[in-house]
Order: C-alpha cells, then sequence, then structure tokens
C-alpha cells in the first residue's frame, strides 16, 4: 500500500495539536497556582520592595505570608463574596447581564434572520467583501456566525458553481480572525475585556486612563480603534480572498452533495415579517435610549463641580436593553416566542453556555485576589518591569506592543477562549508593561490582546469551533484535512496580524483615542 508524506501544513497542525492538548484546562491552570501561590507567600513573607506609583513617587510594598491566621481568616470570609461575585466591582453580573440580553436576541433567530436576509442578496462582486463584514460583525453572536454564516457562504458559492471553500474561507476569516471588531459598541468581548482590564489595573494601582489622563469607559474603551478595524479588515480579508484564495482555489475539484438544498437558508414568512418587527422594535429601542439620555440619565455636575455622564457611565444596560427589545419583537413576531415562558427559556439557554466562565472567574478571580492581598502580584511585576527595563526597553514602547502582540498570538495557538487567555496574561502584562513605561496604559494593552487573539484563530485546532468548521469543508471536499483547512486559512491570518498590528501601532505612535 502506497503512502503519502504529510504536506507542511499539515505536519504543522499536528505538532500545535499535540502541544496544545498537552496545555492544562485554564481551570486547572487557576486551581494549580493558588496553593502555588499561597507556599510562595509563606516563603517570601515579610519580603519588601518598592514600586514606582501614578505620580512617580515610590510606593513601600510588603508580601504576607498568607499562613498566619489572620490572613487565613481572609481568604475564608471573602472567597464568595468580594473575592469572586463582587470582585473588580462586579464584572462578573456585568457580565451576565449582557449574555441574558444577547441570549433574548440570539435564541428569538434575530441573528440568523439578519445573515440570511444580507447573505442571500449580496452580489457576485461583492460578495468576499460582504462576507467578510458580515462574519466581522456576527461575533456579536458567535455561534450565528459559525453555525449560519459559514454554511451559507459555501452555499452562495456552490449555487453560482464556483467553490464552495471561497466563501467559507472569507466568511471563517471574518467570524473567527476579526472576532474583537465590531461596528456596535458594548458587545460582549468589549465588557469581558474592558472590565477584567479595569480590574486588572486598579488591583495594582494603574490609573485606568488613557494617555490623555482621561478616565477609561470599559465597554466602549477601544470603539474608535475597533470601527475603523472592522473596515479595515473586511477590505484586508476581501483582498486576500481575491489575491490568493480565489486562484489557489478556483480550479480544484469540489463535490456537491445531492441532498444539499441551495435554498436552505432562504427566509421563511415568518423570519421576513419578524425583520420587519425588528425594526420598529429597533426605532423603539433608539427612541427610548434617547428620551433616557435627555432625561434623567442626562449630563449634570455633582456638588464637586466634576462632570457627571450618566449615560456613558450606563452604555453597557443600554446596549442591553436595545437587543432585548428587538429581540422579543422579532421573537413574537416570527412565532419563536409565544410566551414570557419563551423568552425566560432563551435566557436560560444562553446562560448554560456561561457555566464554564462561572467555574472559570471563581478560580481564577480568587486566585487574582489572592495575589493582590499577599502583594505578589505587585511582586511578580516588579520583577518583569525591571528585566524589561533592563534590556533598555521602555525606550521602545513599540516594540513592547508589537512584542506582547506576537506573544499573545503564539499562546493563542495553544490555548483556545479568549477569557481564559486575557486571565491569564492580563493580570501581568497590563500592569507591568505600565510599569516600564507609562504610555503603555490599559486600553492600550487590551488592544494589542485583542489584535493577537483574534489573528490566529483561524490557524489553531485549540479553536472551539475548528472541528466544526473542516465538517462543514468537508461536505464538498470530503478528503480535506485540517492541514488543509490551515493552508487555506493562513494568508488570512498573516494579512491580519500584519496589518492589524500596523493599524494599532499607528493609533497608537500619532496618540489617537482607542475610544470613548
Amino acid at each position: 500500500m502506497e503512502t503519502t508524506n504529510p504536506s507542511f501544513g499539515q505536519r504543522f497542525a499536528n505538532v500545535v495539536e499535540r502541544a496544545g492538548r498537552r496545555i492544562p484546562d485554564p481551570v486547572i491552570i487557576f486551581m494549580a497556582f493558588y496553593p502555588v501561590a499561597f507556599m510562595t507567600s509563606v516563603l517570601l513573607g515579610g519580603h519588601r520592595f518598592e514600586t514606582a506609583g501614578a505620580g512617580g513617587e515610590p510606593l513601600a510594598h510588603e508580601i504576607r505570608g498568607m499562613h498566619e491566621a489572620e490572613h487565613v481568616r481572609w481568604i475564608f470570609d471573602n472567597a464568595l463574596l468580594a473575592n469572586w461575585l463582587a470582585f473588580g466591582g462586579g464584572v462578573l453580573g456585568v457580565i451576565l447581564v449582557v449574555m441574558l440580553a444577547i441570549g433574548v436576541a440570539e435564541h428569538s433567530g434575530l441573528f440568523a434572520a439578519v445573515i440570511k436576509r444580507i447573505g442571500r442578496q449580496i452580489p457576485v462582486t461583492w460578495m468576499p467583501l460582504m462576507l467578510m463584514l458580515l462574519g466581522i460583525m456576527s461575533s456579536v453572536a458567535t455561534d450565528a456566525g459559525y453555525l449560519v454564516l459559514i454554511p451559507l457562504a459555501g452555499l452562495l458559492y456552490a449555487g453560482l458553481g464556483r467553490n464552495p471553500l471561497i466563501g467559507m474561507a472569507a466568511a471563517f476569516a471574518g467570524v473567527s480572525a476579526g472576532f474583537s471588531a465590531n461596528l456596535i459598541p458594548g458587545t460582549p468581548v468589549d465588557v469581558i475585556i474592558g472590565m477584567n482590564a479595569q480590574v486588572f489595573a486598579e488591583s495594582q494601582g494603574i490609573p485606568f486612563e488613557n494617555a490623555a489622563g482621561q478616565t477609561l469607559r470599559p465597554a466602549t474603551m477601544h470603539y474608535f480603534f475597533i470601527a475603523t478595524s472592522t473596515i479595515v479588515l473586511a477590505l484586508t480579508g476581501a483582498w486576500v480572498t481575491r489575491r490568493w484564495v480565489e486562484p489557489k482555489l478556483a480550479d480544484q475539484p469540489f463535490e456537491t452533495p445531492d441532498d444539499l438544498d441551495i435554498g436552505t437558508f432562504d427566509l421563511t414568512p415568518e423570519e421576513g415579517r419578524g425583520l420587519f418587527a425588528a425594526g420598529i422594535g429597533a426605532v423603539v429601542a433608539l427612541a427610548l435610549i434617547t428620551l433616557l439620555a435627555l432625561g434623567p440619565l442626562a449630563p449634570f455636575d455633582d456638588p464637586d463641580g466634576r462632570r457627571v455622564l450618566p449615560f456613558l457611565n450606563n452604555i453597557i444596560l443600554l446596549i442591553a436593553l436595545f437587543f432585548v427589545l428587538t429581540g422579543l419583537a422579532f421573537g413574537y413576531t416570527a412565532g419563536t416566542f409565544r410566551r414570557v415562558a419563551d423568552v425566560v427559556a432563551a435566557m436560560v439557554a444562553q446562560m448554560n453556555t456561561m457555566g464554564y466562565i462561572l467555574v472559570l472567574t471563581f478560580f481564577c478571580y480568587n486566585f487574582l485576589a489572592l495575589l493582590t492581598y499577599s502583594g505578589l502580584g505587585s511582586y511578580v511585576t516588579y520583577l518583569g518591569a525591571e528585566g524589561l527595563l533592563a534590556l533598555g526597553l521602555q525606550r521602545y514602547p513599540v516594540l513592547l506592543l508589537i512584542g506582547f502582540v506576537l506573544t499573545t498570538a503564539l499562546i493563542n495557538l495553544l490555548i483556545g477562549g479568549l477569557t481564559s487567555k486575557w486571565m491569564l496574561l492580563g493580570p501581568i502584562f497590563v500592569p507591568m508593561l505600565y510599569f516600564v513605561n507609562p504610555a503603555m496604559t490599559p486600553d492600550v494593552v487590551a488592544a494589542a490582546f485583542r489584535v493577537a487573539d483574534s489573528a490566529t484563530n483561524i490557524i489553531t485546532p485549540m479553536m472551539a469551533y475548528a472541528g466544526v468548521i473542516l465538517a462543514f469543508m468537508r461536505k464538498y471536499r470530503p478528503e480535506l484535512g485540517f492541514g488543509d483547512m490551515l493552508l487555506i486559512m493562513l494568508p488570512y491570518s498573516i494579512a491580519f496580524l500584519l496589518v492589524w498590528t500596523t493599524l494599532l501601532v499607528a493609533f497608537f505612535s500619532f496618540a489617537l483615542p482607542l475610544g470613548f
């Protein structure tokens, strides 16, 4: 029997997969970190060191030995409330509220219907660009992008007699490699990244401000950057499709299964009526938000003369209100919601997907609280910053920025899940890079993480939907392997990483605000 040598892509994929499977689940990592941190505090208890404060003044620190009775009591007294549910000002609660609102809209069928309506009306000439843009925007509802848009893109190309893998590759690149970009502010990604960045910064005394000294708002601190990124990445992905992917795949053979119905993704009459109602719901929601912004949530000056902006401070809840109202309008009109119990079921279904987040945050937030309370977090930051200062990198903040992007992109090949990686890297790098160079403010570091975390999603088997996308593509080419899919997607990953990093460096170098 003749054997064939595996391609470079397949060999690389196998190496990444083997390495990734040897890395424990992030929950297990945090479970192990906790006793390690505890014992380290015992060994270093009483050790003193100094760091620079926000104004350059020296701050004295002393590591607490957590084995002492008062500190053991602190662990037990705070494990459930202060160190988990209320950690960082209740960041977990904010994330859960946003996911409830997204759940109403997603489980009503609104997002899937929008994708189908737009997808079926894309002109052939504009198809790569529109698939990229739709894919990037679909990150607000992950499942709809992966499970509706990508197979729809294959059907659209198959219906035109063109290789379906071209459309699927473009859609996959948009959904996954452009995951952190969007034109909508306050998405779940914005909340998870922003709220936790604030926690990571404030836990070590880092001001949660941008380079201009303005207080950051977690949900919108990247909006200008991610909105610009949406357009830039859509154009970049369309160019890669035209320049590299189409020429490579256009003449390659593909199969169209007999049971594949090109009309599978047509809108039903109920969905059409639901979209009309959702449009009305969107107008009502925007009118209500406007009334709130001009009324109870209008700006005012507090007794100390400081300007208070209730509208922007509550932008997360207002965006959640928008999704709830449009989701309800669609669901009741399309028939996916018939009773209030159906809406409750939609929110419950969304919360079922959050079980892992609850487990992860319990161990992660308790570990981070231990680091902060014991002083070990400040000590790790101090050691890392001293090492980077010894290398002279404080003089080259752009190199620090690019180095963090590349480090995160590499780690992303081995560890799946945006939240997991941010919990691992954020507590270290947000304060560390600021201490090395104050220009590396929390919003800049968090933006660099978003760029790197997204760009390499499409070339790692650790990404949760990698196997699902491969199964979709195998409908048209049964012998396709993961290495083959990797080689198809590699040009997108490289282009996104280069272009998106360049865009971030431009924002940073010209001191452009990342958000508001």
